[in-house]
C-alpha cells in the first residue's frame, strides 16, 4: 500500500469515530427536544422531571452495560470476614 492510501484510511477512520460523538450541549438539546415532543413546556416542573428521567435512564443503561463488560471488571463483590475471636 502506498503511504497516501494509508493516510487516507487513517483519516477516514478518525472521521468516522468523531462523527459518532456528541457534545454535552448537543445531548442536552436532544433531551430538551424530546421532552418538548412529549408536550412539556420549558421552565415547568414537568419539563425538568422529564429531563431528569431521561438522564436517569441513560445512567441506568450505562450501569447495566458496564456490569457485563469485561473492561470494567464485571460485578462488584463484597467479602465480609467473620469477626469471631
Amino acid at each position: 500500500m502506498s503511504k497516501m492510501l494509508i493516510r487516507l484510511a487513517i483519516l477516514a477512520t478518525t472521521a468516522l469515530l468523531l462523527a459518532g460523538c456528541q457534545t454535552a450541549a448537543e445531548v442536552r438539546a436532544n433531551d430538551e427536544n424530546k421532552c418538548r415532543s412529549y408536550g412539556f413546556r420549558a421552565g415547568t416542573d414537568a419539563f425538568a422531571e422529564c429531563l431528569q428521567r431521561i438522564d436517569l435512564d441513560r445512567r441506568a443503561d450505562f450501569r447495566a452495560t458496564r456490569v457485563n463488560d469485561p473492561f470494567w471488571g464485571g460485578p462488584t463483590y463484597i467479602y465480609v470476614r467473620d469477626r469471631r475471636r
